[in-house]
């Protein structure tokens, strides 16, 4: 039977794809990045490979008999001059270095068409694990506010704008005033910075008010690297005083739901799936 290969970084979206594939009867084989190597996935079928060893990647998932490649999972971009690199990745590096001046969605497209030109079929980790995808209206908690709506709108439009020149997938607003938006620090970091700010411009606990919004980049290859919504994302947008967490529908992924939705509870943040047309 063909396996499905996760080419995987840190965090809970390659665990999760791999859990759902193996309880639906598929087998899977984890290739863990150097440097980005996730514990939980240690029980998995794999090895571990440097970012800049695409000859040995596609040799490893051939022997394997992976058909399907999925990517998932934090990676961070690594420093060109200190990757360790095979034959085939040297061969490739010309271009990787080109696409990166043009930022991290080029060079990822130029690794999807590397797998493909190899019979990989990459596929989108909402495709590997269908339950992961956002959909549409409240997700988890309470319906928001008009106010909460304007701002998601506010904020939706934002994401779209910084996500056309390749910044980053979020922004956050509060009665309208923009209050951070995401680059490559990421949105832990960029709600920890909501939290730092006076309290007299953003909301806080009790009082909660202002949205966080996530949605992909207009010019974003979809099969890697949408955006993703955890348990983690809502602790923090509570603890930055925020009333919720807007999405795109069809266009980010909620990893596990069940912890989310008891957090939701807790703390009375909401989970929201705007329409694209939110622009």
């Amino acid at each position: 039977m063909p396996k499905l290969g996760i080419i995987a970084g840190l965090g809970d979206l390659p665990v999760s794809i791999a859990e759902a594939r193996t309880a639906g009867g598929d087998e899977v084989y984890v290739a863990r990045l150097a440097g980005f190597e996730e514990k939980q996935l240690e029980s998995y079928a794999g090895t571990t490979v440097g970012i800049g060893q695409i000859g040995r990647l596609i040799k490893t998932f051939k022997a394997e008999r992976c058909e399907e490649v999925v990517f998932a999972g934090i990676v961070k971009r690594p420093n060109f001059s200190d990757i360790k690199l095979d034959l085939r990745g040297a061969k490739l590096l010309p271009r990787v270095l080109k696409a990166a001046r043009n930022g991290d969605d080029a060079l990822l497209r130029v690794i999807v068409e590397e797998l493909e030109s190899e019979g990989f079929k990459v596929i989108a980790a909402e495709d590997a694990a269908s339950d992961l995808k956002a959909g549409a209206g409240v997700l988890f908690g309470p319906a928001p506010s008009e106010e909460a709506i304007a701002d998601m709108k506010k904020a939706a439009k934002i994401a779209g704008e910084i996500g056309r020149l390749d910044i980053g997938q979020g922004a956050v607003v509060c009665d309208g005033l923009i209050l951070a938006v995401e680059a490559q620090e990421g949105t832990d970091r960029m709600l920890e910075r909501v939290a730092g700010l006076e309290p007299e411009i953003r909301g806080r606990r009790g009082k909660a008010k202002g949205v966080l919004v996530k949605r992909p980049k207009p010019i974003q290859e979809r099969r890697i690297d949408l955006p993703t919504i955890g348990p983690d994302t809502v602790r923090r947008a509570a603890d930055a005083g925020l009333s919720g967490i807007g999405v795109e529908a069809g266009g980010a992924l909620l990893l596990n739901r069940t912890d989310i939705g008891k957090l939701c509870q807790e703390t009375g943040i909401f989970v929201y799936g705007f329409p694209v047309e939110w622009e």
